[in-house]
């Protein structure tokens, strides 16, 4: 027998014309923490992370809930992460969390979502969401690693905090979902800011490069 998903009505990405301009738009930077990296198998959410985007500066909206895994944490992420199963045991179930998320999104009109490596953290979402018979529509998103490549495509990857010192951007607690958020809220604004100066202006310059456009060798500086 089929299951018939729900589908989640929530409003994740307002409806922009291609050529608003980048500093009129709004973006969602999020990040999952998980129990490993089988997130189709075993390993869960237990944390998810966001904050606002607006123009080219980091807001104070900002968003944190922990996950029930409904497992135990691995003592080896318990240290990368310093989230402890005592956290996690009276947290919201995924679905729940998931659409406090949602909700937040909606609340500050994005235009999108925004991640270092983004698929990984969609796919999260998308997976907790599958195992309690849900679906969505999944909003445009865009990662900061594919933008650090169209600007430097020989550059050597690195890791986000290795970035955010490049960029001389701050850096937030690491391997926490809202640290995280926010040390790729920065790195992003930064990116913003590079690609206005090099004639990326609108939502159409954004997606273009989103979709494979000519890449540029420039300078961090």
């Amino acid at each position: 027998m089929f299951w018939k998903k729900k589908k989640l009505t929530y409003e994740l990405q307002q409806s922009i014309q291609l050529n608003t301009p980048l500093q009129d738009m709004n973006f969602t930077v999020f990040d999952t923490e998980t129990t490993g990296f089988a997130i189709g198998a075993d390993d869960r959410m237990i944390e998810i992370g966001a904050v606002q985007v607006e123009g080219f500066e980091v807001t104070d909206h900002v968003f944190q809930t922990f996950v029930n895994p409904s497992r135990d944490i691995p003592p080896v992420i318990s240290k990368l992460t310093t989230i402890q199963q005592s956290q996690v045991d009276h947290a919201p179930m995924p679905l729940p969390a998931i659409e406090e998320y949602f909700a937040f999104i909606e609340k500050h009109k994005s235009a999108g979502w925004v991640g270092h490596h983004v698929s990984f953290d969609e796919m999260v979402i998308k997976i907790e969401l599958s195992r309690q018979k849900c679906t969505f529509q999944v909003p445009t998103s865009f990662d900061t690693m594919h933008l650090i490549n169209y600007l430097d495509p020989t550059g050597e990857q690195q890791d986000l905090e290795d970035y955010a010192r490049l960029f001389g951007t701050e850096i937030f607690e690491r391997h926490r979902a809202l640290g995280d958020a926010l040390t790729t809220a920065h790195v992003f604004t930064a990116l913003l800011r590079k690609l206005d100066r090099h004639g990326v202006k609108t939502l159409a310059d954004l997606l273009r490069i989103k979709n494979g456009g000519a890449q540029k060798f420039v300078s961090y500086t």
